[in-house]
């Protein structure tokens, strides 16, 4: 990893390309409830917070391998939020 500074853009950009698609699929399912939809956000937002928090401990830690795991949690989070977006359609 390049810099902190690079991958906190990654998360802001992942967690914001998710909720893009959640507002997308709202649109196009116009008849569904939007309180799951919004609890997915509400998921989204809370991962970003914690992911965030996480580099500030590793940081503070001096710890190079201390972002792995996080990227880890990253990626492997956004792909259940994207299975639990596919579940509601």
């Amino acid at each position: 990893m390049s810099s902190i500074k690079l991958f906190k853009k990654e998360i802001n950009n992942s967690v914001g390309s998710f909720i893009e698609e959640v507002y997308a699929w709202e649109l196009n399912n116009p008849d569904v409830d939007l309180k799951s939809t919004e609890k997915l956000i509400d998921k989204a937002i809370a991962l970003f917070d914690d992911l965030i928090e996480k580099i500030h401990l590793a940081k503070r830690n001096s710890s190079k391998d201390g972002f792995k795991p996080i990227r880890k949690k990253m990626d492997d989070s956004i792909r259940d939020l994207h299975k639990e977006l596919v579940k509601l359609g």
